[in-house]
């Protein structure tokens, strides 16, 4: 079975490097983006099966990387999970169509469990 890649997109290299580990030890292939500015690049050069997304990021918001996403055909069956310590970044998400929302701080189990939900 072919690895599942997960691209993750967060301005914050600590939550980076935390997410690049849980995931890999569950056997996920992982690619990070600090730089908001790059996210669309690197989602058209990567391809991945899911995209983790920081909704609040210097330069272009989460927000504005999903509504860019979802008008191109291209790539708008990218399943999004987006995730922020904001007290309305479930409406955030659900607004501009993630498919999945996980606040910060996250329950690692929690976050597993909607990865491996969206993956299938």
């Amino acid at each position: 079975m072919k690895e599942k890649k997960i691209l993750i997109c967060d301005d914050d290299h600590g939550i980076l490097e935390m997410l690049e580990m849980v995931l890999e030890e569950d056997g996920y292939q992982v690619v990070v983006e600090a730089k908001s500015i790059n996210a669309l690049n690197r989602i058209a050069e990567e391809s991945p099966d899911l995209i983790l997304l920081d909704i609040w990021m210097p330069v272009i918001t989460g927000d504005q990387i999903l509504s860019q996403l979802r008008a191109d055909h291209t790539k708008s069956n990218i399943p999004v999970l987006m995730y922020s310590a904001s007290t309305d970044g479930k409406l955030i998400a659900e607004k501009y169509g993630a498919n999945g929302f996980i606040a910060k701080p996250f329950d690692l189990e929690d976050l597993l469990h909607k990865v491996s939900g969206l993956l299938i």
